[in-house]
């Protein structure tokens, strides 16, 4: 399936925006579940309930996102219409309430990851697959290559607009038009860890964070400290799921635009494990992939995950037949 960009979205900028906030986002039903974390927190699953027997399918939204993101509606929407489940946990602080504990998420949160995976693939009785749109996919491409053959589990895995090298992405990020992504991530993530702070008195510096402008110095400040690493440069580095795609063994899609914004296509990785399929349109934008006449469709990225997904596990059953 290859995409093709409407000729009235000409740039990445456009592929990016248009589809997040213009096109109208189709309605899910989602129920919601509330499951305390092992440390005491809380995370919200939004589920899609199909029938017994099909597919299930789990999406890791991005950074700032939930189950109300238009990718991750359009992708639900779809998975119900075909009578799938499905789920969307939000990474803590995203479901619209504070978390308890200090800690927030972050780009290479793979314990996360494992843990909301294994226990939502004990619910699933069909094909159990697992889906990450840009942060979340970079965390999910850093759980399936850290565990290896003990997320075989999962019969396929896709990554949408994943930040695969978070240095190059960061600075990509950090100049010109592009800082407008930045303002919006910081207008909602500031206010957040300022209740934090109300929370936790000293967690972290509130005057470098009022004073941070991009995401270095905001993770610098948060992220980093928070969760484990020494500074940005550390977490930029070891959270980047470029160092990890030689490892993983679960069928893999990994779909990033060459004109995507967040991350130049000249930084995107050419190698990777034989499972992994690096797919790189020439454009697409940011979780984009728009198509159709104005005012345009979302559809085409769940089909293409869709077709991904579908189309490794009658592979892979064509195979297991013919070694029965």
């Amino acid at each position: 399936m290859k995409y093709t960009a409407p000729f009235w979205l000409p740039s990445g900028h456009l592929q990016t925006i248009y589809p997040a906030t213009c096109i109208a986002k189709p309605a899910v039903r989602f129920r919601r579940e509330r499951w305390e974390a092992p440390d005491g927190d809380f995370v919200d699953v939004d589920f899609v309930d199909g029938q017994p027997g099909q597919p299930f399918v789990v999406l890791f939204h991005g950074l700032e996102g939930s189950s109300d993101s238009h990718y991750a509606r359009a992708l639900m929407a779809d998975v119900a219409a075909r009578g799938w489940s499905g789920a969307v946990p939000h990474f803590r602080g995203c479901s619209g309430e504070p978390n308890r504990a200090p800690r927030f998420y972050h780009s290479g949160d793979a314990t996360e990851i494992d843990w909301i995976v294994r226990r939502l693939h004990g619910r699933s009785s069909g094909k159990f697959y697992a889906a990450g749109v840009s942060l979340g996919g970079n965390a999910l491409l850093r759980w399936l290559g850290e565990s290896q053959h003990q997320a075989d589990f999962v019969d396929a895995a896709c990554a949408v607009s994943a930040p695969l090298d978070l240095a190059q992405g960061g600075v990509s990020l950090s100049s010109g038009f592009n800082m407008i992504y930045t303002r919006m991530f910081l207008q909602t993530l500031k206010p957040k860890c300022i209740a934090k702070l109300q929370q936790f008195p000293g967690l972290f510096d509130l005057d470098a964070l009022h004073a941070a402008r991009d995401l270095y110095a905001f993770d610098n400040v948060v992220t980093a400290p928070l969760h484990g690493y020494r500074n940005t440069d550390d977490y930029w580095d070891r959270a980047s799921a470029k160092h990890v795609l030689d490892d993983i063994t679960v069928p893999t899609l990994v779909l990033n635009a060459k004109n995507d914004p967040f991350l130049p296509g000249r930084h995107l990785p050419q190698r990777a494990a034989p499972n992994v399929v690096l797919d790189y349109p020439a454009e697409g934008g940011h979780v984009g992939f728009a198509v159709g006449g104005l005012p345009g469709k979302l559809h085409w990225l769940p089909q293409r995950l869709i077709h991904f997904m579908e189309g490794v596990s009658a592979t892979y059953s064509a195979l297991a037949e013919q070694h029965g």
